[in-house]
């Protein structure tokens, strides 16, 4: 499953994502809050960084990427596929 990642500049928590997504093995894109693309993706986002998608454009999760839940979602969208 392939993900986009919208961060923002100096952000720990966008790097601590990065960290867990690259972790998992997952692949991800990463669009920045303040390019065209995110901003449009900002336009029904939580207001928190980062924002995690999937490659279908809905939200999975914003602010700090917990490890364990992101591993638990991931389970539950292979057995969907």
């Amino acid at each position: 499953m392939s993900m986009v990642l919208m961060t923002a500049s100096d952000c720990h928590l966008c790097e601590h994502a990065k960290e867990v997504l690259a972790q998992l093995g997952v692949d991800f894109r990463e669009v920045h809050a303040d390019s065209e693309e995110g901003q449009m993706l900002a336009a029904s986002a939580p207001p928190f960084r980062p924002v995690l998608y999937d490659s279908e454009g809905t939200l999975l999760a914003s602010g700090r990427l917990s490890l364990k839940r992101l591993r638990k979602l991931l389970q539950r969208e292979e057995v969907r596929t």
